[in-house]
């Protein structure tokens, strides 16, 4: 493909320049969309974090009086440290029908593009307003986008649905899994390793909650709930990371670790979390305390992203399969930030992007010149649509 054929390239270009991972500040680059969609007379507006250092936009094209179609994304990336790249993932590099550099995939290629289709939509007559928002901080718990929910249900008109552009090769998906990501914490007691009966070994009672949930996890692969349309049809745990113990010869008073569920959209995932801990207070702790009266779980929440399900024939399913030129629709995985515009902001929802998640994260990420000029379809199309203010097109 011919990148002069794809309106786009030099916002892409632009945004993978701008080094937004999640523990850095993401101004720089918001100040560059506020400016760019100033050129273009339209006014945005800043929803800062607590410090300052970082911001949401939030912008509306065409009519102030109805409800649109907002395009969403986030403008962080993970961390490159520790990876080996071919290029500098910072500076965006074509080579053989792929755009490599940070976030091309996940999912700045969508944004630019978004944003690319700004002038456009600037000057034609919309009946139906196209809405944008990008968050900050998606990649450590969807944190940045919850303000900016807030602030947009605080507004006289809320958009009417909302497309999260996650690299999906533009496929929709209208269900995914929810995510709760914990913190357990184990106070023991410390000792002499010779007088280990002594001491409550924070270790290994750490140990046996892990097990507890492999023990979970083997459940629900065996028994469910099940729903096939997922590629992993069950409820999945998952211990990411253990620290505790100081010397071989001390018996350890403090472990951590922390673990996650996956959960179908229609589980509760309190009553998951519930599980593990009725086993820690109930079955552990007692013969803890019998050594040591202080000694105990704590838990303390990481991370929470609900699930996303919106019915097949909601109309932003519809319509995101007019404008994606699809038919079918799909579930996944991976947490977004739709099932957050869905449940705490009210606007249906669907996940709709170019590019491929398997390239997300990865030394070398990537999207294929392809999947960019499907990302300019989609909105040429959505263009055609909200100049019509047709939103019940069908695919």
């Amino acid at each position: 493909m011919n990148t002069g054929d794809l309106v786009s390239l030099d916002l892409i270009r632009d945004l993978v320049g701008f080094d937004t991972t999640s523990r850095h500040s993401n101004l720089e680059l918001i100040g560059y969309i506020r400016d760019y969609l100033a050129r273009l007379g339209i006014e945005s507006t800043l929803v800062p974090d607590a410090t300052g250092q970082k911001a949401s936009l939030y912008a509306t094209i065409g009519p102030q009086d109805r409800g649109g179609i907002l395009l969403s994304g986030h403008t962080d990336t993970v961390p490159v440290d520790n990876q080996i790249w071919s290029s500098d993932p910072f500076t965006l590099t074509e080579r053989e029908g792929r755009l490599y550099g940070r976030g091309t995939a996940d999912m700045k290629s969508f944004v630019a593009i978004a944003l690319s289709y700004a002038p456009a939509f600037a000057a034609a007559d919309l009946k139906t307003p196209i809405h944008y928002a990008f968050s900050y901080d998606e990649e450590v718990g969807c944190i940045g986008v919850r303000p900016l929910i807030a602030h947009i249900g605080a507004l006289a008109v809320q958009p009417r649905m909302a497309i999260i552009g996650e690299p999906t090769e533009m496929q929709i998906i209208c269900a995914h899994k929810g995510k709760l990501g914990m913190r357990c914490r184990v106070e023991g007691r410390s000792c002499h390793s010779s007088l280990a009966p002594r001491g409550v070994n924070a270790v290994e009672y750490a140990a046996q909650v892990v097990v507890h949930l492999r023990g979970m996890a083997r459940r629900f692969a065996s028994e469910g709930p099940f729903d096939p349309g997922f590629d992993i049809p069950h409820t999945t745990v998952h211990t990411g990371v253990f620290r505790g113990g100081t010397a071989l010869n001390i018996v350890p008073s403090v472990c951590e670790f922390d673990f996650e569920f996956r959960y179908l959209p229609e589980e509760d995932p309190a009553a998951l979390l519930a599980q593990v801990q009725r086993y820690a207070h109930e079955t552990l702790e007692p013969e803890m305390k019998a050594v040591h009266p202080e000694a105990g779980f704590s838990w303390h929440e990481l991370s929470s992203t609900p699930g996303l399900d919106t019915a097949p024939d909601d109309e932003v399913v519809t319509l995101a399969k007019a404008l994606a030129g699809q038919n079918g629709h799909s579930k996944v995985a991976f947490a977004t930030e739709a099932s957050l515009f869905q449940k705490s902001g009210g606007i249906p929802s669907v996940v709709c992007g170019p590019g491929n998640i398997d390239q997300a994260h990865k030394p070398d990420e990537y999207i294929e010149l392809g999947e960019v000029a499907k990302g300019e379809a989609f909105m040429r199309r959505l263009l055609e649509i909200a100049e019509a203010g047709t939103l019940t097109a069908q695919a």
